[in-house]
């Protein structure tokens, strides 16, 4: 079975042709050419490419040329912005672009949101009528992520990095780990995957995080292992650990039988995103 990481970014240098918004503390750059060698070195068949919002916001351009210099590397997953009111419109181009598996919505970005928000409900609804699943960052609001999720029953919701609130630097936060009956709750809807994206950044023991396979069993045990989709959110967790470290102890770990393993690092992304490398 493929190996196929559920999140990475690539990017290019900042540049007055296509500049950033922001400028996080990731490397100058990681081209697709240089995630794919990457990938190669530790044997990751392909990766479902997120257009990094921190730096390019809406603007997926970057996203594309990556897929087309290596169509059979990267499925695309952008983010929709909620202010927006031709949704539908930009949802249905954004169908019909080669590679396209998903749309993003982040409710750590813009104003509070409620639940009935129309700005959300929109994009939402698309996703739905396009067969779109929806990659959800909820981490830190886990309670409306659940209601939003409960609000659109037809739409299929990709919960973003555990639903855990990440460091971008080390050290890993006391209590890496002290919302995990959210997560747990939040497993009961049928409608919603989990990815297991940036778990190494909450180990507080190092390399290779012998520390997250205790509260990870818990939530295989409860999504089931077939709804969890294994990740490393390169190049985020840049500042904690390398490429490699967010591979290996997943390949490595005795945690795991071989065949959960190759559901937790490939079968499940898959079925999720009905997308394979080639």
């Amino acid at each position: 079975m493929a190996v196929i990481d559920s999140q990475v970014h690539a990017y290019e240098a900042n540049t007055a042709g296509r500049p950033w918004h922001s400028v996080p503390n990731w490397p100058e750059q990681v081209t697709g050419d240089e995630m794919v060698a990457a990938m190669d070195a530790v044997g990751v068949d392909g990766a479902i490419l997120v257009s990094a919002f921190s730096l390019y916001m809406w603007d997926d351009s970057y996203a594309r040329i990556v897929q087309q210099a290596h169509p059979g590397k990267f499925g695309l997953v952008k983010p929709f912005d909620s202010t927006d009111p031709n949704t539908a419109e930009v949802m249905a181009e954004w169908k019909s672009v080669p590679g396209t598996v998903g749309v993003r919505i982040m409710l750590d970005r813009g104003p509070d949101r409620k639940a009935d928000d129309p700005g959300i409900d929109r994009i939402l609804t698309e996703a739905a009528r396009n067969d779109l699943p929806v990659n959800f960052l909820c981490w830190g609001n886990m309670d409306l992520g659940m209601a939003i999720i409960d609000r659109h029953p037809n739409t299929r919701f990709v919960i973003d990095h555990l639903g855990i609130v990440q460091p971008r630097t080390p050290p890993a936060p006391d209590a890496p780990f002290e919302n995990l009956p959210k997560v747990l709750e939040m497993a009961k809807r049928d409608n919603a995957v989990i990815k297991i994206s940036g778990a190494c950044t909450l180990s507080k023991a190092g390399y290779p995080y012998p520390d997250i396979w205790d509260p990870l069993a818990r939530i295989f045990d409860a999504w089931g292992i077939d709804c969890c989709l294994w990740g490393t959110d390169w190049t985020r967790a840049y500042a904690v650990l390398n490429y490699e470290q967010g591979v290996q102890p997943f390949v490595e770990t005795d945690r795991l039988t071989a065949d959960e393993r190759a559901m937790l690092m490939g079968g499940a992304c898959a079925k999720a995103y009905n997308w394979s490398p080639s």
